[in-house]
């Protein structure tokens, strides 16, 4: 059972593999405090309080054609967004709760247009659904690590009833299946503590998914973080192990494999800031080089990049995120070879960057300028040409007199005479197509 469940897991995840880069959109009533998406839980906000962002919330500047242009300008592939967060307020037209977008002021079904925008710019579509939901009174709230009302005895709930919630939380999901059209990722956030696995009738919930939408991958989040037993890390994953590993916050070191040393499919979500959603006093941002190379790093280690964006309150993608992802999205028109189909290269880490490839094609991520010719440490008879990617011109591969005492390592540079020393084309991430002979 489990090789078939990872060969079916090898054919969902080949498009997902070769894409690399997806947006990652967290968005909702948060967004009016601005204070970031855990804001009720870390101010401890009861929901009668939370009623008056509900109360508020019309977003109408939301141009989701906008955020799609903005998404394929970057060179993202696909895009998720949040169905629903754990406060529990859905951008959808859920027919289980009235706590929804329609109802609000905007009135709009907001999953419905982000979807038909995404897919019209021939992006792929995921959503987000939090496990989650401080709104639902079934959940449980007094005693629960996180839940916002975990130290108010009158929000003390009944065990008995969390099935209730099971249900309504496993219909919300088969409505975002059957009524939206094709999805191709449906990423759940998240199990902690005993509210893992079966708790969360994880099978029932997988194989109500793969009836609905057999090619859909799905993360690896209904299992909790680090879980070893029967988890994606094993060469025998259980039916809800899910598709693909997802790191938060962090690139792993050497990527992600499992107890035998294969690579498995892994996706790391950051933050473009230091929020998921909106938060009107956080300017720490990436900068577009930190991007490029932390995307380039991703990839040289099998993995993909989900690089969020917290829209406003109003609907718009800050002005900030926006100008880092049109610059990423100008360095992947010139060098984008070097990221879509690309992986691991199978060679050491260079001292200078890093290296990915597809096929016979090696590409050089020179991130540190070199004195002298650059070293191509054991390729010494394996180059058959090399040109900058960025403008497809011809770099000399030589062994200058400098470097006789390496024998089975090539060198090349920018220039001649080739023992010089010359700057980056591109300082925040230069490519070089390295051709390698058969």
């Amino acid at each position: 059972m489990s090789q078939t469940l990872i060969q079916e897991r090898t054919e969902r995840t080949e498009w997902f593999l070769h894409d690399r880069f997806g947006m990652f959109i967290h968005w909702g009533l948060y967004a009016i405090p601005a204070r970031g998406e855990w804001v009720r839980s870390v101010e401890r906000i009861s929901n009668e309080d939370y009623q008056p962002y509900f109360d508020e919330f019309n977003p109408d500047r939301y141009d989701p054609k906008a955020w799609a242009k903005a998404a394929k300008a970057a060179g993202m592939k696909y895009a998720v967004l949040t169905a629903k967060h754990h406060d529990g307020f859905c951008l959808f037209d859920s027919k289980l709760t009235d706590y929804k977008s329609t109802n609000t002021a905007c009135g709009r079904d907001l999953v419905r247009e982000f979807l038909d925008a995404f897919r019209e710019e021939g992006l792929k579509v995921g959503l987000y659904y939090s496990l989650l939901d401080w709104h639902h009174p079934d959940y449980p709230a007094y005693g629960d690590r996180i839940h916002p009302m975990r130290d108010n005895e009158a929000y003390r709930r009944d065990p008995a009833r969390f099935g209730v919630y099971l249900d309504y939380m496993h219909g919300q999901v088969r409505e975002l299946l059957t009524e939206y059209g094709k999805l191709d990722i449906m990423w759940f956030d998240f199990s902690y503590d005993d509210l893992k696995g079966e708790k969360w009738r994880a099978t029932e919930l997988m194989e109500m998914i793969r009836s609905e939408q057999p090619y859909i991958i799905v993360d690896n989040r209904l299992e909790a973080s680090g879980e070893e037993g029967g988890s994606i890390y094993t060469d025998n994953p259980s039916i809800y192990s899910g598709d693909f590993a997802s790191p938060e916050q962090i690139i792993p070191p050497a990527g992600i494999t499992d107890n035998n040393g294969r690579s498995i499919p892994w996706e790391a979500c950051i933050t473009l800031n230091n929020n998921w959603g909106y938060g009107a006093s956080d300017h720490t941002y990436k900068t577009a080089k930190t991007v490029i190379r932390k995307l380039t790093e991703c990839v040289s280690k099998n993995g993909n990049l989900l690089l969020n964006v917290g829209p406003d309150a109003k609907g718009e993608i800050p002005l900030q995120s926006l100008v880092v992802l049109e610059e990423v999205g100008e360095w992947l028109r010139k060098n984008g070879d070097s990221i879509y189909g690309c992986g691991e290269a199978g060679f050491s880490k260079p001292e200078w960057g890093r290296y990915t490839r597809k096929g016979n094609k090696l590409y050089a991520h020179l991130l540190e300028e070199s004195v002298g010719p650059v070293n191509l440490a054991g390729l010494g008879d394996r180059v058959k040409s090399a040109r900058l990617l960025a403008d497809g011109s011809e770099l000399f591969v030589t062994r200058p007199w400098n470097a006789t005492l390496y024998p089975n390592d090539a060198f090349f540079n920018f220039a001649q005479p080739e023992h010089f020393t010359y700057p980056l084309p591109d300082e925040r991430n230069t490519v070089i197509e390295i051709i390698l002979k058969d």
